[in-house]
């Protein structure tokens, strides 16, 4: 069915998917047309397969049966296919049998048994049925079907049993929890990291040259194939297309270094002409090609085994209209063949299989500075993420220059398929990657993002440089959605995520060098030890500069100082308590290294157990001079750089000591409730359509949430005005009905403590006329109570089409718009997040006694905030709640207006595991 043929099709619950194997399967709604398939999966099927889904013997389905199943309404009958090809490997299906009840079944084929296709569909079952305002879940399973069961259970769901006559009557609510989304997280974590290891830990590895010598694709190949041949790798290494000359000295090659011919056969290197002469099973192949060749190749390269595919070439994305369907062709080819896909336009991959390490990239290890082999002494290394070959380029040839070890690098290029969420994945579970980093020029799923790297960096830390001045630009190739979100948005996630921000790939790599050789600092309290006065001085001002702190008296040393003398020194300052780190600045007056001061330092470093940086004159990176009993002290260009990789580390210990803070969960809170009342409006609301909600609805959505808005009563008269404010009770506050105006007292659009008829008849006239002088048109107005004295907040929720939910908050007025004194999180949140949240913009101190003034309920607010995040986290329908605003006083606050929008998005990470989809390939409004 070609997309748009059926309007009716809910296009938006197809993905595709990776299993519990690391292996990709399509999941979408049924269609009419897979009878003939539903039929072949159902005679495939075991007599006792078949029993466990009907509770009778059926060998085939009948015609009628047919019909039933594969015509389905999508609202009351839902039914999911997971397919491979033409084939359905499994059917999940609901039908409503009361309002917010459905009956789910499944039907998984025996030959794909224990691979999780179950509870693949049961996520996408229950986003679909959540969507639908279905809240609960029941099923009939016979006793002995205790696959089924566990599917329910080990969902993360609160499942109840019952025995009734020979049948297990199992129920549970499907709205998401906690539980529920860590077993998914879970769940995503080993298929993702699993379908990672054909292309980093790969056991044979292919290149595949395509196109005339002298053309990008022989030229890139023939770098690759000198990067391969040089490295330690000793698997089955398949050169396959190479021109005669293209294959350069590597492991094998000739003795001076100069090109020359592989032959057919030698060691584990392996020459073909095609590919149809490569015996199957392979890996990873790395592709270079024309574009069109390359998308031709993948059928070829699936029947050898291939698991992951690199493709060096552009001409993709990044070329226009027509490269972007090329590249989607290719994605999708690979997707059916479940291949995971690196480009195009990648700069390569390195990885460790059970065959050594390989270096499949643009770059020749062989070529980097000698380092003198220089290795932490706990093991381990880094591991690099980037996109574009330029970052590439720039990461590898750094850290090279630094000596650093690289445990896995991978270029995404235009990032089509394998992204940064993947890789993340990947270090999740690879302990020889000790500390990631990350070169970011686009995010594609930052909700995500986000929370893979809160849950890695409460493992291992990881540094990330985002490129560019906004953080939002779209680089050529990438199919990345819009946001209307502020840059700050992007650094809060990043900050939020448990990420150490980097400005620069250079300070990316030093703070990285620091986090994998020395110990995590235990705080902010850095001694200072210098080879002058003057040198420590500027240390001293570096560091307060990066909100460290100078722990008790520097020690500087002559400037003529050699070892012995450092040897004293360092001694007697490891006697000290009153620091968690030191920074030595070593800069001789002579100019000349000296390794005598360098292997002093190395010594004291590894007898004492805290944190230690240097910038030794002579000395960059991880040198043998620096090193002592496989302790490293990192070498920085300059005590600037050493000192801001110091705070990178400390900054990251910070936040580390609140990464296991729960998420936040008010009490009250009723996410079923709300989707019932928001299910009358969105009825009616259209594709693309945004729709605010009327203030009844607005008051019955958020009380589900357990906020409460101080009831305005909406009044056209004079007279009507003056009965509400007898029913309300004197004092009134008056306000204009205009969404321009209403909250501006000083426009006029406000006046507050109106104590008689009188007062309130004079408001309102000066008020229509101010309305009208301003913006040309009448006014209505709304009569509301007085709120009590307070600080004035606004705490607002967006659904954004990149970000998902965004949360922000500041204080009410011009000032802060202005200033953009205003603070952002990606939902969830922790209690740590709420509380730095409200704290952080720079006007907080007004809510914390600031000059005299009273000290305002702080947990007041922050309890709206906490609300309002779970509001936006749980409905994606809510396209913005705009809380404004929130009075807080010495006791509690009060919100005096709230304005609630709605819409159709197509929310990405929305519960289910899905792999990610071009913007393109998203329909508007679901």
């Amino acid at each position: 069915m070609e997309r748009g043929a059926d309007p009716e099709y809910p296009w938006h619950w197809a993905a595709d998917v990776i299993l519990r194997d690391g292996a990709t399967m399509h999941i979408r709604p049924i269609r009419p047309e897979d009878a003939e398939a539903l039929q072949r999966m159902h005679v495939a099927q075991s007599a006792q397969s078949i029993y466990f889904r009907f509770f009778a013997p059926l060998p085939r389905l009948g015609e009628r049966d047919l019909h039933r199943f594969t015509h389905v309404d999508h609202h009351d009958r839902v039914a999911l296919v997971l397919v491979q090809g033409e084939e359905i490997r499994a059917v999940g299906r609901f039908d409503v049998v009361e309002p917010g009840v459905a009956e789910v079944a499944f039907n998984v084929a025996d030959t794909e048994q224990g691979r999780g296709l179950g509870s693949v569909l049961l996520e996408h079952l229950a986003a679909a049925a959540r969507e639908l305002g279905i809240e609960r879940f029941v099923a009939d399973v016979l006793p002995a079907n205790a696959r089924m069961i566990r599917v329910f259970t080990d969902a993360g769901y609160e499942v109840t049993q019952r025995m009734e006559d020979g049948v297990i009557s199992v129920s549970f609510s499907i709205e998401e929890t906690e539980r529920s989304w860590k077993v998914m997280a879970e769940r995503e974590r080993h298929a993702e990291a699993q379908s990672m290891r054909g292309l980093m830990q790969a056991g044979s590895v292919l290149l595949l040259a395509m196109g005339p010598a002298d053309e990008e694709g022989q030229v890139l190949a023939r770098h690759v194939a000198r990067s391969l041949t040089a490295s330690q790798f000793t698997g089955p290494v398949h050169l396959v297309g190479l021109a005669d000359a293209a294959v350069p000295a590597g492991r094998g090659g000739a003795p001076d270094g100069g090109p020359t011919a592989v032959p057919a056969s030698h060691g584990s290197i392996r020459r073909y002409a095609t590919l149809q002469e490569v015996p199957p099973g392979v890996d990873l192949a790395v592709v270079a090609g024309p574009p069109d060749a390359v998308v031709a190749a993948v059928p070829a390269l699936h029947r050898l085994g291939v698991r992951a595919l690199v493709v060096l070439s552009h001409g993709f994305g990044e070329s226009g209209r027509e490269g972007m369907a090329r590249q989607r062709e290719l994605l999708r080819r690979t997707r059916g063949a479940g291949i995971r896909l690196v480009g195009p336009a990648s700069y390569g991959v390195v990885g460790v299989g059970p065959a050594g390490r390989y270096n499949a990239t643009l770059w020749t290890e062989e070529e980097a500075p000698g380092t003198g082999g220089v290795r932490p002494g706990r093991g381990g290394g880094i591991g690099l993420f980037t996109q574009s070959v330029a970052a590439g380029l720039g990461l590898r040839s750094t850290a090279a220059r630094r000596g650093l070890p690289v445990t896995t690098f991978v270029s995404a290029g235009n990032r089509v398929d394998v992204s940064g969420n993947d890789t993340l994945q990947f270090w999740s579970t690879h302990d020889a990657t000790a500390v990631g980093t990350l070169y970011l020029e686009s995010i594609g799923n930052p909700r995500k993002f986000s929370r893979i790297s809160r849950r890695v960096s409460a493992a291992k830390p990881v540094v990330a440089v985002v490129s560019g001045q906004t953080g939002q630009a779209t680089p050529p190739g990438h199919a990345v959605r819009t946001s209307r979100q502020p840059r700050r948005v992007l650094t809060e996630l990043v900050r939020q995520s448990g990420l150490v921000r980097a400005r620069t790939t250079r300070e990316a790599l030093d703070i990285a060098a620091l986090l994998l050789c020395q110990p995590i600092p235990a705080g902010p309290r850095t001694a200072i030890v210098s080879s002058s006065e003057t040198l420590a001085g500027l240390v001293a001002d570096v560091l307060r500069a990066e909100g460290l702190e100078v722990a008790g008296q520097p020690v500087p040393l002559a400037p003529m100082a050699g070892g012995e003398e450092y040897d004293a020194a360092l001694r007697e300052l490891r006697e000290r308590e009153d620091f968690d780190a030191v920074v030595v600045a070593h800069s001789p007056a002579l100019g000349t290294r000296d390794t005598d001061v360098a292997a002093a330092v190395a010594r004291a470093a590894a007898a004492d157990g805290r944190t230690w940086v240097a910038s030794v004159y002579g000395l960059h990176g991880l040198t043998p001079e620096l090193t002592h009993d496989g302790v490293v002290v990192p070498s920085m260009s300059t005590v600037e750089d050493a000192v801001t990789a110091l705070a990178g580390a400390v900054g990251y210990a910070s936040w580390r000591t609140g990464a296991g803070d729960p998420l936040v969960h008010p009490p009250g809170i009723d996410p079923a409730a709300a989707r019932r009342v928001l299910a009358p409006v969105l009825a009616s609301v259209g594709p693309g359509e945004r729709r605010e909600l009327d203030a009844p609805t607005v008051a019955a959505l958020l009380a589900c949430y357990g906020i409460d808005v101080l009831p305005a009563t909406h009044v056209a008269g004079e007279a009507e005005a003056v009965a509400a404010a007898e029913r309300i009770g004197w004092p009134v506050a008056l306000k204009t009905a205009d969404r321009v105006l209403r909250h501006r007292v000083d426009l006029g659009g406000v006046r507050l403590e109106l104590g008689d008829p009188d007062a309130l008849r004079e408001a309102m006239a000066q008020m229509g006329q101010r309305v009208e002088q301003l913006l040309g048109r009448p006014t209505t107005f709304e009569v509301q109570a007085m709120a009590p004295p307070g600080v004035a907040c606004v705490v607002r929720g967006t659904e954004d089409d990149l970000y998902g939910p965004v949360v922000a908050f500041g204080l009410a007025g011009d000032a802060t718009e202005l200033l953009e004194d205003v603070s952002y999180r990606i939902p969830p949140l922790t209690r740590r997040d709420v509380s730095e949240m409200v704290r952080s913009v720079r006007a907080a101190p007004r809510l914390l006694g600031h000059r005299g003034l009273p000290v305002s309920d702080v947990a007041a607010v922050e309890d709206v905030v906490a609300r309002v995040s779970m509001l936006t986290d749980d409905l994606p329908e809510v396209a913005e709640v705009l809380l404004n605003p929130v009075i807080v006083g010495e006791r509690g606050a009060c919100i005096t207006s709230a304005v609630v929008t709605v819409a159709h998005p197509v929310r990405q990470d929305a519960g289910r595991r899905a792999l990610p989809v071009p913007p393109e390939e998203v329909p508007a409004g679901g």
